[in-house]
Formats: C-alpha cells, structure tokens, sequence
C-alpha cells in the first residue's frame, strides 16, 4: 500500500484535495466531500476530481505499457501454484497443531501460578491478621504492666502529690490504647479479639474513670497542667466530645440548674435579664482555664494550646438551652405578643452577647451549627407571634374601616378614623414593640397590604351617592333682590323630599369626601417618613438594596390614582351645589313681570347663597388642603356651574325678548298699547328690570369670584356670561325715558 501511494501521479498544486486522502484506510467519501466543501465550491471541487482521473488514466496506461510483457505472460506463470500450495498445507497443518498444544501448556502453567500467588496472598493477610492480634495481645499486656506498676506505686505517688507524673502515665497509656483501638479495628470478627475484648473494656472502664477523675481534680484545683495533660489524653485517644460532656454534666449544668428558676425570673420585672446576665458570667468566672488551656481566651498561648476543644459550644451553650427549655417553659409561649416581643429580644440579645465571648469566627460559625442552637431558635414560634400581631393590626384597621366616616381622635394630622387608624397600624408594623428582624419580610408585606385595603377603602368610597347636608335649603330658590322675600316653594319643596326618601344609607358627604382627599395627600406626604423608619429595620437583617424596592413606590402611586376621581367627585357636587341656586335664575321674572316692583340695584340673595360653599370649602378647610388643590376645586366647580348659568340666563334673556316681540306684534295688531309696558309715571319696563337684575347678579357673581382670589377669565363661560348680560343691561338703560 506504501509501495502504491508512493507511485501515485502527483497532481498540479492548483487541487484542492490531497491524493494520498484516497489511499487511506478509513477513507469516506461523505467526509472527504463536506471537507473539500468548506474550503471550495462543488463545481470546483468536481472540475479537480476530473482532472485528477484524466492523471490516473494517464498514469495507469503508461504503467501497462512499461510492463506490458509482465502483463501478458501473468496467466502462463500462474501455472502449477495449485500443486505447490497443496504441498504446503500439510506442513502448515502440522504447526498449526503444535502452536495450539504448546499454548495449552503455558495456560496451565500459568493457571498454576495464579493458584500459588492467590495461597500467597490469602497467607499474607492471615499473617497480618495474626500480627495485629499479636499487636492486640502486646497492646494490652504493655497497659496492664503500666497498670500493675502504677497501682503498687499509687500510695507513694499519692504522698509525693505528683499529678504531673499521673497525666504522663495517662498520656503513655492513651498512646499505647490509640494503637491498640487500631489494629481491634482492623481485626474485628476474629475469635481471639472475643477473648481478649473483656480485658480491652477494663482498660477502657479504667482509662476512661482516670480522665475523668484527672480533669475533675484540674478543674477542682485549677492546676493548668493537669487540665492541659487530660485534655491532651482525651484528644490521643479521640474522645474529646467524652470531655466536653463531662464538664457540661460536671461543672455547667449545677451553675444553670441554680440560675434558671422560673419563679425567681417571674417576680421580678427584669428577671429574665438578670438571669440571662448570671448566664453570661459564667463564662469568664468557670471556664478561663479551659479556654487559655484550648486556645479559645484571647490570653492563652496559642502554641502550647490543646486544639480541638470548643467548651463554650460543646459543653456551655447545651447545657443552658436544656434549662431553658426544661426549667422555663414559659418562656417561649407566645400567647401574650408584647411579653413573648419582650422576652424573644432580650434572649437574643443574650444569644449576641454569648456569641462574642466565643472569641473567634470558627467558634460562632460551629455555635450557630450546633444543633441545640436550632432547637433554641425553632422553640420560639414565631409565626404565631406574628399571626397574632397581624390579628390585632387587621382587625383595628378593619373596624375603623367599616365603622363608618368617622372624625379622626384629637390631636391626629389626619381629619377621619380610618387614614388615622391606618397610619398608626403602618407605624406599629415597623415600632420597637413589635418589630423584630426575622418577621421583616412579614412586616413588609403586611405594610403593603394595609396600602392596598386603605386604596380598596377610599375606591370603594367613590360608589356611595353623595349625600348634602343643607339640600332642601340648597333647592330653594333665593332669588329675591334686595330685602324682598323669596317666591313659592311648593314645588322646590317637593322636589327635596323626593330623591331624600330613596337616598341610600350608605352615602357620604361632601365634607367626608374632601376629607378623604386631605388624608390621603397626607398619607403620601408621609410615606417617605415611613420608608426611612423602615430602612434601618431592614439594615439588621443585611437589607442595603434600597433601589430595588419599588412595591411601596407602587402603592404611592395605586393611592394617587385615586385623587383625580375624588376631585372629580368634589367637583361635580360643588357645582351642583352651586348651581342649585343659580338656576333660581329661572325665577327672575316672576318677580318683575307685572309686579310694580322697584328698579333693582342690588343683585339677587341667591348669588350669596350659590357662592357658600366657595366660602366654607376656603375658610373651613384652608389647613387641610393644599392651596393649590382649593384653587382647582374652585375654577372646576366654578366653570361647570356658569357654564349651566349661561345657558339658564340665555334662555330667560330669549324667553324675554321673544316675550317683547309677542307684544309688538300684538300692539300693531290691536292698534293699541300694550298691557304695563313700562312702569307708573313711564318708568323702566318689566322686561328692562328683568335685564337690570339679571346683569347685576352676573357683575355681583364676578366681582366675588374675584375676591375668592380667582381671576374670572379662568373661569369657563364666564366671559361669554359677562358680556352677554352687559350687553343687555345696556339696552335696558338705553331705553329708559
């Protein structure tokens, strides 16, 4: 194949193919095209291979023709191979036999050696076995000679007051155990350990009464080497959680038993502090050697410490929580909410104060895994607490949400029960009586909720029909000028006490409504202050994010949406209201048609009386209302009702002059005067009176929009409503003899 590929026509360097990519072994004609593919197009790559095969025909009739005689004579040298491979089938048969027969026998051999190197290694596991018992038997006798020897030397030891040389035959001894531990181990299951097990559990039984007895007397005797050569012991042997417990049961738990006393923390107000306090002196009266022997007081030498020893976590902190929870069950009942506030602070601020006398990061990181930390922190129910909480808040705000539209208590910014009662319930998610950090992401939801009920409230509020406290005095038509009483009130009368028997029960008053209005401003003003007694709450719990919370932007912003309707609402009652005297307008002349009545000089009553609720809305309410809200109220409420006006002074001007012409008609008709044209003595005519007083009810109407501080070409229709009338009263003049 070599020979082949070498002999391969070289082709022009233009291709874009190599030639000995055919001559390979795994060669594949889909990769060998989508790999030409990525570097030339098919048409290219079709017009190489072609020129590539006219090469190889070339080449190959040139080969044919080199060896043509070759060639030729190929069938007449095939002549005979048959026979001569016939003679070598046999031979070949012959050792084919004898390759199988000699791989026979290196199987077996090597079968055999397979079976020797298995004994082999089932001996030499059987001879480590036998040497760790041997290990076992040594470890053990080697202990009872130390044993034996220091038993018969006790009393001599005794009198020469030497634990010294005791915590170093304890260490000899805690050495030899460690390796005699090892190798039972790794021999468990053989039947001599049986036999020998009894003597290894008197050791054990022993050792373990000696360190106990060691520390004991350490600690009794607060000898700093004896604590540090029984701690070193306990740490050889691997049971340095034996000698945390012994000195939890030892040497913690009568000091906790003898603090934590439930009726002694029930009688006194800041009983609980003062234990938690005694709780807390422990550590630095009891456990000082300890930490400088372990390296945990920031005093100790940290190169001749014993590491692996945490009292405080292992030995102190479960021991306490035990007698909390046995000796003050109380404790964690969260049935009265201010108490369980009260107690779950000062237990944690316990909690704070015992993790910084752990001394070091590793020490608290270990404390707060350990698992009486998580029993201390789940027996306080907090979700009830919360629950609870949650039941008072809801429950206040809820009342005085129902309760009706009642005035805010004295002293409150806010002019009704409900915004008061809802501010206070935002400041008691949030107070230091309540608040508390694990329950933040609680308070914040709740805070968000009581937005979204206040928002639910004051909608709901735009539903109720508007119920005005002054309305049959508002239908009543005050149109008379001057002292002159007003006209009939029959039909105005009946027209007050109708919608009166059908008015719903649960309405609201425009005063009531202009008061929401002033609330809810005042809440909005107030939610920043709100936002910046809440930060420092979420400070506590890691919380600096502060950009990112936008659900309380988002309730400011549900809150405003509901002003525009409000004012709407406001708006459209003051106009009504106002309008309700204006079209009294419609009276006019009624009092001059035919009455002799006197040339008017004043305006009418019902100008006064149209402008009242301008009036109140300014004096009664300028300290609840931004000015500018006033001024909005006043131009919107103003511009409905002269709009109506004009077009109710319009048409009692039509009406007038179409009366006028009625009455030309009929003089030229009749060829006489007509009926009282003009007044006794050829004064002003009715109709030029009803003229008179229309415009001096409009000019009287202007002038006091004026004094309200608005300036009347603000107002819609009031232009219009001026000229229109000053143009009539000019007439009226004009025409007086």
């Amino acid at each position: 194949m070599e020979k082949s590929r070498m002999n391969l026509p070289k082709g022009p360097d233009t291709l874009c193919f190599d030639k000995d990519e055919f001559m390979k072994e795994d060669f594949d004609v889909d990769h060998f095209v989508s790999d030409c593919r990525k570097r030339v197009q098919l048409e290219e790559l079709r017009g190489d291979l072609e020129l590539y095969y006219r090469l190889l025909k070339t080449a190959m009739v040139e080969l044919i023709n080199k060896d043509y005689a070759d060639f030729v004579n190929l069938s007449t040298n095939l002549v005979g191979m048959d026979k001569a491979l016939n003679q070598l089938s046999v031979p070949l048969g012959q050792l084919r036999e004898e390759v199988l027969s000699l791989r026979s026998s290196v199987s077996e051999g090597i079968r055999a050696v397979d079976e020797r190197m298995c004994k082999q290694e089932d001996i030499r596991k059987k001879k480590m076995c036998v040497l760790r018992l041997i290990q076992v038997i040594r470890s053990v006798e080697k202990i009872e000679k130390i044993l034996n020897s220091q038993s018969s030397k006790e009393t001599s030891v005794l009198e020469a007051s030497s634990p010294l040389l005791t915590g170093q035959i304890l260490e000899r001894i805690a050495t030899e155990f460690n390796q005699l531990q090892f190798h039972a181990v790794q021999s468990k299951g053989m039947p001599l350990l049986d036999k020998v097990r009894p003597r290894i559990a008197g050791i054990t039984a022993m050792l373990q009464q000696s360190l106990e007895g060691l520390l004991l007397e350490g600690l009794q005797t607060s000898n700093v080497d004896i604590i540090r050569h029984c701690l070193r012991t306990y740490a050889t042997i691997d049971k340095t959680r034996d000698a945390e417990a012994l000195v939890g049961q030892v040497l913690v738990k009568p000091y906790v038993d003898e603090v934590i006393v439930e009726q002694i923390v029930e009688s006194d107000p800041n009983g609980l502090q003062i234990m938690y306090d005694k709780l807390l002196e422990f550590v630095p009266h009891h456990c000082r050697l300890l930490r400088e022997v372990t390296g945990g007081a920031i005093s100790s030498e940290k190169g001749n410490s014993v590491p692996g020893y945490d009292f405080l976590v292992n030995s102190v902190w479960p021991e306490i929580v035990r007698g909390l929870e046995e000796k003050l069950p109380s404790l964690f009942n969260p049935g009265n909410p201010d108490a369980f506030h009260e107690k779950y602070t000062v237990s944690m601020d316990f909690v704070r104060a015992f993790e910084q006398q752990c001394g070091t990061q590793a020490s608290v990181r270990r404390l707060r895994a350990h698992p009486a930390y998580h029993s201390f922190s789940n027996k306080w129910n907090l979700p009830v607490y919360f629950q609870i909480r949650f039941r008072e808040i809801a429950g206040s705000l809820e009342a005085a949400l129902t309760a009706g539209l009642e005035d805010a208590p004295a002293g409150s910014s806010f002019c009704l029960l409900a915004s008061h009662r809802t501010w206070s319930s935002l400041q008691r998610c949030w107070s230091d009586e309540m608040f508390l950090p694990v329950l933040a992401h609680r308070l914040w939801r709740l805070t968000l909720q009581i937005l979204a009920r206040y928002s639910v409230f004051v909608s709901e509020l735009l539903l109720r029909p508007i119920s005005n406290e002054s309305a049959k005095d508002i239908k009543k038509p005050l149109v008379t000028g001057g002292k002159e009483p007003s006209v009939t009130q029959g039909n105005s009368e009946d027209q007050a006490s109708g919608p009166a028997e059908t008015r719903p029960v649960a309405s609201i008053s425009s005063t009531q409504l202009i008061y929401v209005v002033a609330d809810l401003d005042k809440l909005q003003e107030q939610l920043p202050e709100l936002l910046e007694t809440i930060k420092p709450k979420l400070e506590m719990i890691g919380f600096k994010n502060f950009s990112s919370i936008s659900a309380l932007e988002d309730s400011q912003t549900s809150l405003s949406a509901c002003a525009p309707a409000l004012s709407d609402r406001i708006i459209q009652d003051l106009s009504e209201s106002c309008f309700g005297y204006l079209k009294s307008a419609l009276e006019v002349p009624r009092l001059y048609r035919r009455t002799n009545k006197e040339v008017p000089t004043t305006a009418s009553s019902y100008v006064d009386s149209a402008l009242k609720p301008f009036r109140q809305l300014q004096s009664g309410h300028k300290d609840k209302l931004r000015q500018a809200v006033i001024r909005q109220w006043l131009e919107g409420a103003l511009s409905e009702s002269t709009h109506k006006y004009y077009e109710t002074v319009s048409d009692v001007l039509n009406s007038v002059k179409k009366m006028e012409e009625s009455l030309k008609r009929l003089k030229q008709a009749r060829k006489t005067t007509p009926a009282n044209p003009i007044g006794p003595g050829g004064g002003m005519s009715d109709d030029d009176k009803i003229r008179l007083q229309l415009a001096l009810d409009v000019e009287y109407l202007g002038e006091q929009i004026q004094k309200m501080g608005l300036a009347t070409k603000d107002i819609k229709s009031f232009p219009a409503l001026a000229e229109l009338v000053a143009a009539t009263k000019d007439q009226a003049t004009a025409e007086q003899p």
